[in-house]
């Protein structure tokens, strides 16, 4: 097979001009040309009068390498890569306690169903509940303002991830094509096939609750366990220093777990965790990571200026964006986290704080645009004294959130045009906000650090040059947005172990590895394999 890349078509191209465009492509006859089939397909909306479909295709042609050789060279044209993954063989000794996965986000159940396809039988740890009743855990919170410490959008089965976009792409170099099969995985567990061949592939909360769910069956079906509601509060250990392994586990239950080859898969929130690490003596780093708000425009605002006049066509969906600017005050600004016609959610674990995050359906159906507009957080700068510091860094803003929020959950929101003004909202406009339980018209200045909000100040009018209605009066910001990665990074040799305890394998986005679904995926299927080889 060979695959084309970047075959660019009008948006309302007829059917065959896909095919005519790869025998122009190709040069070749139209006998010649056996089958194609569509790989991948974006599109190209830089130019909102003329947004084009871009197409990545794999042939089955005649004389398959008469047509690589007539195009050397040309990137565009080359054999299709096999996508095939194989799964690590190992066996475990006898004798050996069986595996361990700590955390059921992304990372872990990636990891953990590769080790229970290569037969390695693994336990799953997770300190929050099944994800049925941590929906509903969640749900209460949104709803009643009642919050479940350990079962909530941070802590439970699938991860912050569940609670999400349901995003499923990312920036990370894959050239094994790790990305792949974990789309491949989720297809199985019952994604849209679509997920293996648009270019910006999302799934939505509802699907995946019920993917999790699948994921899970099949883990137990082949041997693997699973103990909810359980937390790892310390480690057994033997020997010293660079010499020092693993032998157990210390459970909430009161149980000494026998483990000598654990994935550590923790969220990025998992901060009594952290501290265990810390206290168990496992080199660490403080880490950069971001703060800010959510901001909300109406979709159809932000269609028309992504889209303009093919705003609402079928193949084009919603409209997201991306932005950056750097400040002048030397922390860059930019969006994160943006989910089309989503809605703000309340996503804080700890009591008397209140954190935001987005989340969309699969449809992306709903009225309002979303998007984290965040402020780079420097360790060296804002707390150069303790490798923990961005965990109470973060605790002080949404503590400050909390109380001007109302400390009933209730979230500080404040309109654009008055947050540019410097002065408190009173009161909000046309654009409705979607955060439940319910938002507090204030200050916002209130509950961020003044290099963020100036930061903010001075993006939002660059913004409104690249996307037209951005900085809109009544677009509502909501705060605060503080869990946007990990603000510690467990280090880990080549050989995926932490120095400084043998048999621990530090992976995902809390251990600073990942930042997303898909990255958290491949993570840990990495550090499954790490764990075969080191048997």
């Amino acid at each position: 097979m060979i695959r084309v890349t970047e075959l660019r078509l009008p948006l309302d191209h007829p059917t065959e001009a896909l095919r005519d465009a790869v025998l122009s492509r190709l040069n070749i006859a139209s006998e010649n040309l056996k089958s194609l089939t569509v790989a991948r397909r974006g599109y190209d909306a830089r130019k909102r009068g003329h947004i084009v479909l871009v197409y990545n295709v794999d042939c089955d042609v005649a004389d398959e390498a008469a047509v690589l050789a007539a195009h050397a060279g040309d990137q565009h044209i080359r054999p299709t890569p096999d996508t095939t993954y194989h799964l690590p063989e190992a066996t475990l000794p006898e004798g050996m306690p069986r595996p361990v996965v700590i955390g059921a986000g992304p990372c872990g159940i990636m990891a953990a169903l590769t080790l229970a396809q290569a037969g390695l039988k693994p336990i799953i740890i997770e300190r929050g509940k099944d994800v049925k009743a941590r929906t509903v855990d969640t749900f209460a919170l949104w709803r009643k303002s009642v919050l479940t410490p350990e079962s909530n959008v941070q802590f439970g089965e699938g991860g912050a991830g569940t609670f999400s976009d349901g995003k499923l792409y990312s920036g990370v170099s894959d050239s094994r094509h790790l990305g792949r099969h974990v789309l491949e995985e989720f297809v199985r567990a019952g994604a849209p096939e679509e997920i293996l061949t648009i270019s910006k592939p999302h799934i939505g909360t509802f699907r995946l609750v019920t993917m999790v769910m699948f994921i899970r069956a099949e883990i137990e079906r082949l041997g693997g366990e699973y103990r909810f509601e359980t937390r790892v509060e310390g480690f057994e250990t033997e020997g010293e220093g660079t010499g020092r392994r693993l032998r157990g586990l210390k459970l909430s239950t009161g149980e000494i777990l026998p483990a000598e080859r654990v994935i550590m898969a923790v969220g990025h929130s998992a901060r009594d965790t952290f501290e265990m690490l810390r206290d168990a003596q496992l080199e660490m780093d403080a880490k950069p990571f971001s703060i800010g708000v959510r901001i909300e425009h109406p979709q159809s605002v932000i269609d028309t200026a992504r889209f303009g006049a093919s705003a609402g066509h079928e193949m084009l969906g919603a409209a997201d964006y991306k932005l950056v600017h750097h400040a002048s005050n030397g922390r860059a600004v930019y969006s994160f986290c943006m989910c089309p016609g989503g809605q703000v959610v309340a996503a804080t674990s700890e009591e008397g704080q209140v954190v935001t995050n987005g989340m969309s359906q699969y449809s992306r159906a709903e009225r309002n645009a979303n998007s984290g507009i965040v402020v780079e957080v420097k360790p060296e700068l804002d707390f150069p004294d303790d490798i923990l510091g961005g965990m109470a860094f973060q605790r002080i803003w949404e503590k400050a959130a909390f109380v001007a929020g109302g400390s009933n959950y209730n979230a500080p929101a404040q309109r654009v045009g008055d947050f540019l003004a410097g002065r408190a909202s009173t009161s909000l406009g046309d654009v409705v906000p979607s955060y439940q339980p319910g938002v507090t018209p204030t200050d916002l200045t209130l509950c961020l650090p003044s290099f963020v909000t100036d930061a903010i100040r001075e993006a939002l009018p660059q913004f409104e040059r690249k996307l037209r209605g951005f900085s809109m009066d009544d677009a509502v910001m909501t705060g605060v947005e503080t869990r946007t990665s990990s603000p510690i990074r467990v280090r880990r040799d080549h050989e995926g172990q932490s120095p400084t305890l043998r048999g621990l394998f530090p992976a995902g986005e809390g251990a600073g590895y990942a930042g997303g679904i898909l990255s958290a995926g491949i993570d840990g299927i990495r550090a499954a394999e790490w764990l075969a080889a080191s048997l």
